[in-house]
């Protein structure tokens, strides 16, 4: 405790909508409040230090951490959401430490190498349930939003009196941003609190959360047009075929005639950036005024309320199905991806087959299949090569690392 005694914290500039950490729905187990730091602070803070927080920094984007030193990862990713989510919250009044919290813990468990570990881990997990009889409706496989929440409820292990981070209702409602409705009846199943009840009864999480899916979206957009020019893989005359990134490339133009290269595309992403930020707040603050919202509970009995303008959201779909067709599903990324999801395959029915090769915790747990999944999904990319290597002697991908800068 402090020696002498502190003000309250006031949060008089945050919007009746914005989530109030004064009227957190509160944490799984109770614990008396920090004398200098709102709850919503305390659940970033601890989000910070987390073990899974430091594995993100090894965990794939788009291109697997040994391909190139400034390729984005998980951990880069993560905080450049944050960051856009900030600006935005602020401008909106909402709660900029809960919108920190949730972009820094929103793929915390994400598996290694990105989206195709994710997919070669949910196969996996579906097999066998299948093979041991579940209804086909029933099965659960692997999905990284519910084990972001699983991470932060039990997998982290840091304090003496429970299992995970402890974090706010807020918080963990945020992480969870896909959920089918038979995930979220087992969730509600297990924790009564109503962390997924949205998904089986309509509603919408915190305008904090909101924000988040957003952010998430503008920021990987943007940042995957510079790895994929990074990487070769995207030329810029592909790109001036984009509306959105053309519009921007123009103004960067004519603002600063004669600008070519690296400083030319940054321009290009930086002012696309400044105009979907302006345009969120714009367009939410049209939304929430629409809907004569007063306050928190308003917010979750409406439809979702940040949002694009109609014509950034049409803008923004068409630069995801561009990246799509020419970078996510460009040839030598689909060899990765092939690749990847081999490597998490035989893990999976190695270690589903022989137990011992795990860590002791992960060997001797009632659950297999669940311990396998754990285990595997809170690897790096690294790791996952090395214990491929180290079970099967085969070395699927080159580690060297490239001299892209």
């Amino acid at each position: 405790m402090l020696p002498f005694d502190l003000p309250p914290i006031h949060h008089a500039e945050l919007a009746p909508w914005a989530a109030n950490p004064a009227a957190s729905r509160g944490r799984r187990h109770h614990e008396p409040e920090a004398p200098t730091r709102t709850a919503f602070q305390r659940d970033r803070d601890r989000i910070v230090h987390s073990t899974a927080f430091r594995r993100l920094v090894y965990k794939t984007q788009v291109f697997l951490n040994h391909e190139g030193d400034l390729f984005r990862t998980r951990l880069t990713h993560s905080l450049e959401v944050a960051q856009l989510g900030r600006s935005i919250a602020r401008s909106l009044r909402l709660n900029e430490d809960l919108v920190e919290a949730v972009a820094l813990s929103h793929d915390l468990g994400h598996t290694p190498f990105g989206h195709a570990g994710q997919d070669a881990l949910n196969a996996c997990v579906k097999k066998v349930q299948a093979d041991a009889g579940l209804p086909w409706d029933e099965l659960m496989g692997f999905e990284h939003n519910i084990q972001s929440l699983r991470v932060v409820d039990r997998l982290e292990e840091r304090y003496p009196s429970f299992d995970g981070l402890n974090l706010t209702f807020e918080t963990r409602e945020g992480i969870l941003k896909h959920c089918s409705k038979a995930n979220a009846k087992r969730l509600r199943e297990n924790d009564p609190s109503g962390i997924a009840d949205r998904f089986l009864s309509g509603g919408s999480p915190s305008l904090e959360a909101q924000l988040c899916n957003l952010a998430d979206e503008i920021a990987y957009n943007a940042h995957d047009i510079d790895d994929g020019v990074r990487s070769g893989l995207l030329e810029l005359d592909q790109l001036l075929r984009v509306p959105l990134f053309a519009r921007f490339h123009r103004q960067a133009l004519k603002d600063h005639p004669g600008l070519d290269g690296r400083r030319l595309l940054f321009e290009s992403i930086r002012l696309m950036l400044s105009e979907q930020v302006y345009d969120v707040i714009s367009a939410s603050w049209r939304q929430i005024g629409m809907a004569g919202v007063q306050g928190v509970d308003d917010v979750r009995k409406s439809e979702p309320l940040i949002a694009f303008s109609a014509q950034m959201r049409s803008d923004s779909r068409h630069l995801k199905s561009f990246l799509l067709r020419h970078l996510y599903r460009h040839p030598r990324v689909m060899d990765t991806t092939g690749r990847a999801k081999q490597v998490i395959r035989d893990l999976f029915q190695a270690y589903m087959s022989r137990p011992s090769e795990m860590p002791e915790a992960h060997a001797q747990s009632e659950n297999t299949m669940r311990a396998v999944a754990d285990y595997i999904a809170g690897m790096t990319d690294r790791f996952a090569i090395r214990e491929h290597d180290r079970l099967f002697g085969v070395g699927l991908f080159e580690e060297k690392k490239t001299s892209v800068n």
